[in-house]
């Protein structure tokens, strides 16, 4: 054999073994992770869909969109709350004080996924929505017989954030195990279970305190929420494809990954000013000389438009790319806060920046889910959605009483608590947008 011939014969081993490594090495992973491909586009796998059972896959959207009307929509009306709580119950303290409520029940909620996140990935979402529901029925009834405020710390801070986390993050993460391709569209249906319940429960809730008192008001909530997170317990299940996580805590290394701790450091910026005009939207109307009915429908409104903000850019995004949806969005919540509430002067202006507001920011709420599963090995879904949650609770505990300080030091004045809250999001979009760039650098490639 000539020298020509051994070194041809030697090339063609050297690729075959390079060929059979790389076939290893991609058979550990599950056919729903994410695929870098040669110019540095991430897709999907050839394989679309992961689950094997199509009813049992839409049941689960169901229930998912369920347990987030009840849970996560309360949750985004705490507005009517606030505005209740400063005219009656709590009236001789301060709106930054008040607000220390829904922050702490926003952070119980984020800060809880992580070990929620863990636990669903060793045993499933059924037991720990299970907790979630007589957690979560038990914080609406504590709160209706409570009268200081300790007590509504403790109930609808403390317990019902818990309550919330136990039910939220199973139902999502169920969800994502479901799904590959159209993940993001189907969490988006899910989540506009919240959006739709931002809705109503305001509107509900103000006729009700009205109509038979606080008391009562809440229990009649706590009662409806009941019977649907028992249907959502009910119809909430994992892809039975999919392989249970190894015992270790193997997602904590996803803290040494640039791509997800600057997901986390955007996320975070963006969560310190998100909720913020949720908190305060119906006070400020007040402020206007807007009537007290028409300042809940403002809120309404904008969950409305949070409805929509969490399906449409969701189904978006699973054509042109998630990170090249949740970045833009973000930013324009922003931009909306720093321009559009800011000149808002009139119960019209007033009502498209909410609706609009509502639809970019719900856009946040929908798609950061499947942004992080996108960068994520599936048996570590749960833990990685959970962690991420956790990380961002700490500026979303924050956001609503540092908004309220800086209402009270600029004695009443709307203007310096809106820039906060604007340039907070502004400035967490452009790290998300620097995610995009990490995952691949090619400015409109689907990412």
């Amino acid at each position: 054999m000539s020298d020509i011939e051994k070194q041809v014969t030697q090339l063609g081993d050297e690729l075959t073994s390079e060929s059979q490594r790389i076939r290893d090495s991609t058979a550990t992973y599950p056919s729903s992770a994410p695929v870098e491909s040669i110019d540095g586009h991430t897709e999907e796998s050839s394989s679309s869909e992961i689950t094997h059972d199509s009813t049992k896959a839409y049941l689960t959207i169901f229930g998912a969109f369920l347990a987030l009307f009840c849970t996560f929509g309360q949750m985004n009306a705490f507005g009517t709350f606030q505005a209740w709580y400063t005219t009656h119950q709590l009236n001789t303290l301060d709106a930054s004080t008040i607000s220390w409520i829904g922050s702490l029940q926003l952070w119980v909620f984020f800060f809880s996924g992580g070990p929620i996140g863990y636990i669903f990935d060793k045993y499933g979402p059924r037991m720990l929505m299970m907790v979630g529901t007589i957690c979560y029925v038990l914080s609406i009834m504590m709160t209706s017989i409570s009268t200081q405020y300790y007590q509504y710390i403790l109930s609808q801070g403390v317990l019902f954030g818990l309550g919330v986390g136990l039910l939220f993050y199973p139902s999502l993460s169920s969800v994502s195990t479901h799904f590959a391709t159209y993940r993001a569209t189907a969490t988006g249906l899910a989540v506009a279970g919240s959006g739709l319940g931002g809705v109503v429960f305001p509107i509900m809730l103000q006729n009700l305190f009205e109509g038979v008192g606080f008391g009562w008001a809440t229990r009649i909530s706590g009662l409806l929420c009941g019977v649907l997170c028992g249907i959502a317990v009910l119809t909430v299940t994992t892809s039975t494809s999919t392989k249970k996580a190894p015992a270790q805590l193997a997602g904590l290394k996803c803290l040494k990954e640039p791509r997800y701790m600057l997901l986390a450091a955007g996320g975070s910026l963006v969560a310190l000013g998100c909720f913020v005009p949720y908190f305060y939207v119906v006070d400020y109307a007040q402020s206007l000389g807007i009537s007290s009915h028409m300042a809940f429908v403002v809120l309404a409104l904008m969950n409305a438009g949070g409805v929509f903000g969490r399906v449409a850019p969701a189904i978006l995004s699973d054509s042109i790319g998630r990170f090249n949806l949740l970045a833009p969005t973000s930013f324009l919540a922003g931009l909306l806060i720093l321009i559009s509430w800011m000149f808002a002067r009139t119960l019209s202006t007033l009502i498209v920046f909410s609706i609009l507001y509502g639809f970019f920011s719900g856009a946040f709420i929908s798609v950061i889910t499947p942004c992080v599963a996108q960068i994520s090995d599936i048996r570590e879904i749960g833990m990685r959605i959970g962690l991420m949650y956790s990380i961002i609770s700490f500026p979303a505990l924050i956001g609503g009483p540092v908004a309220g300080l800086i209402l009270g030091f600029n004695h009443g004045s709307y203007n310096g608590m809106i820039i906060f809250s604007g340039t907070t999001m502004v400035a967490g979009s452009l790290l998300i947008f620097g995610v995009k760039f990490l995952i691949n650098p090619i400015l409109l490639a689907r990412v």
